[in-house]
């Protein structure tokens, strides 16, 4: 029997992910929307696509919620996108109702899921939606990291000319301006990146990693990233469903892990069936913990934010 994973949202990083985690064939997919024919729509094409994959799970569209019963993994990209000129933050009360409305929708229909918010602004959201659903911390895990990440050993590959398979990085720390690309593990073909890119250039890396969405954003005009967004989200249902508990740098609950306290951050986790199975504590030099630390006190605000609201 095939796992199930509900995708709500059917723009193009909720449809992007269903297409992706469909293609594989390992899980049924359901793609929930409120526009009335759109889910629907891009399912039936979706599924149109199987013979030609050699995929049979099946996928469905819907604009209700009872499809998803049941789910084993549940993608909340539902929201609002950035426009040009908008920072992560502009979304946050407007997003912070949409996922809230969403997760107690979820919730209730599988309540034994495990929940994947995507929906800018990432840290915060995940916040709320641990709120709101009441699961177990395990259960409630952010995609952030791995794109972030992504990002940097495309851009470090790009600039030695290296495959993006020989650098091993992390980006820890909230999903936007204040993420911790963390230069001191990086290394490319085992040696510290440090070593291969002068000082300066190397920063201009790490800026670019941090604008990294901004920069899509300002390209696309009336959208934004969207292909990457999606394979890292298959790349985490991947790993929890065949339980493969690879370290990945997620979004999860923080408990005294870094000095931080009650908090979503993304720091590496090792993610197998039960979602979020151990927090990994990586030896950080005194300048990242004190980013990581700096950046997790910009994602408090947001959080202090939301509570203000209520």
């Amino acid at each position: 029997m095939r796992s199930k994973v509900t995708v709500v949202g059917a723009g193009n990083v909720g449809a992007t992910t269903a297409q992706r985690i469909f293609d594989k064939g390992y899980a049924d997919v359901v793609l929930v929307d409120i526009v009335e024919g759109l889910p629907q729509g891009k399912a039936l094409d979706m599924l149109e696509a199987g013979p030609v994959t050699g995929t049979d799970a099946t996928v469905v569209g819907t604009n209700g919620y009872d499809e998803t019963e049941n789910s084993d993994i549940v993608v909340v990209t539902s929201g609002i996108a950035r426009k040009p000129g908008m920072s992560r933050d502009d979304l946050l009360l407007t997003n912070m109702k949409i996922v809230s409305s969403v997760v107690k929708e979820v919730a209730a229909m599988s309540p034994n899921c495990v929940l994947l918010p995507v929906t800018n602004p990432l840290d915060a959201m995940a916040q709320k939606s641990h709120e709101v659903s009441g699961f177990p911390k395990n259960r409630v895990v952010g995609m952030a990291g791995i794109l972030d990440t992504a990002r940097f050993r495309t851009f470090l590959a790009q600039e030695l000319n290296v495959s993006v398979n020989s650098v091993e990085a992390y980006v820890l720390g909230g999903h936007g301006d204040t993420m911790v690309p963390i230069v001191g593990s990086t290394t490319v073909g085992g040696t510290p990146v440090a070593k291969l890119i002068a000082k300066d250039r190397l920063e201009e890396i790490v800026q670019r990693t941090r604008d990294g969405g901004a920069e899509i954003v300002n390209y696309l005009k009336t959208g934004s990233a969207y292909y990457a967004p999606s394979a890292a989200i298959a790349r985490m249902v991947e790993s929890i469903l065949l339980d493969r508990k690879e370290i990945l740098p997620c979004t999860t609950l923080l408990e005294g892990e870094y000095g931080i306290n009650n908090l979503f951050v993304g720091v590496p986790v090792k993610l197998g069936a039960g979602g979020v199975e151990e927090v990994i504590e990586f030896d950080l030099n005194d300048d990242e913990l004190a980013a990581l630390r700096k950046s997790a006190a910009s994602v408090q605000e947001l959080v202090d934010v939301m509570a203000a609201a209520e």
